[in-house]
């Protein structure tokens, strides 16, 4: 982007997303009004779907598009935008919005609209799993479990988040899998394995020292036993994983299949209890805001 260029910004925006009490819309027109830039809102419905919005997007043909949400509306604003030279902004008004911190989007309001007219982009690349798309971080297991119960829970944030963990803590099971990294086969017991298209989780926890999001390997991680000295490491410490309780590999392609149904969720969102999952990298998939 050429300094002082006029954009043509479309934003989509999930009211449903985080606490719906921070006013976005009167943010973004309040911000943009002295400024020359075209601006375009689309508010998400329960009827929204990836084609309706790409046959929008057609008609506006925006250069950056704008999703204001959590990591559930990432996701599909990435996949209406794959492989298209229109530019992927974010405005975090989720619960988690896990993406928004790797990339360094500042959670303040006025420094958020700011990073939206930086004039870099770059690619990044994604993750097909099960025919789904991954934007950034996938995992079946314990993490997964705890994901299913804070979505049945009242309490939102951080606090909800733990009181979830906490019950899944004491029952969680152990998977018996057999992974298949590339042409390499390995076997594990596992408590949960993270297919990792970033580094952390919206908590800040740091799943993934090795992700970069513009290369062209994905990490996968193997918690073979969940472990407070490694949740530490993790959240605080960042000092290198015990090999015998965390695993972490590169791949470009990877399948797992485990002896019975485990939890599973991709980028916040629970998908149920799968067995078997096919991975594989989508290299220069979204153009994204830096």
């Amino acid at each position: 982007m050429k300094q002082h260029e006029t954009l043509k910004l479309f934003f989509i925006i999930n009211p449903a997303a985080g606490s719906r009490v921070f006013d976005w819309p009167a943010a973004i027109d309040h911000f943009f009004e002295p400024l020359e830039h075209s601006v375009t809102k689309h508010f998400l419905t329960n009827k929204c779907n990836a084609t309706n919005l790409k046959d929008r997007l057609s008609v506006a043909k925006p250069d950056r598009v704008i999703a204001v949400g959590g990591d559930g509306t990432v996701k599909l604003v990435a996949e209406c935008l794959l492989h298209t030279s229109m530019a992927m902004g974010i405005l975090p008004a989720g619960s988690a919005n896990g993406l928004a911190k790797e990339l360094g989007i500042p959670a303040e309001t006025q420094g958020a609209l700011r990073f939206l007219l930086n004039e870099t982009t770059a690619l990044i690349h994604l993750i097909k799993i099960n025919d789904q798309l991954c934007v950034h971080l996938s995992d079946i297991g314990f993490n997964a479990s705890v994901i299913k119960i804070f979505e049945s829970e009242k309490r939102r944030g951080m606090m909800g988040y733990i009181k979830a963990a906490w019950r899944v803590l004491w029952k969680h099971s152990i998977m018996l899998a057999t992974i298949k990294i590339d042409d390499a086969f390995i076997f594990r017991e596992a408590a949960m394995i993270v297919i990792a298209n970033a580094t952390r989780y919206g908590s800040g926890a740091v799943i993934n020292p090795l992700g970069r999001l513009d290369d062209t390997l994905f990490e996968i991680v193997i918690i073979r036993k969940i472990s407070f000295a490694e949740i530490f490491k993790m959240m605080v410490s960042h000092r290198p994983y015990d090999a015998a309780k965390t695993e972490l590999f590169q791949a470009q392609s990877i399948q797992i299949q485990s002896e019975k149904k485990a939890h599973f969720q991709i980028d916040g969102e629970y998908l149920g209890k799968v067995n078997k999952i096919d991975a594989s990298i989508i290299t220069g998939a979204l153009s994204i805001i830096r």
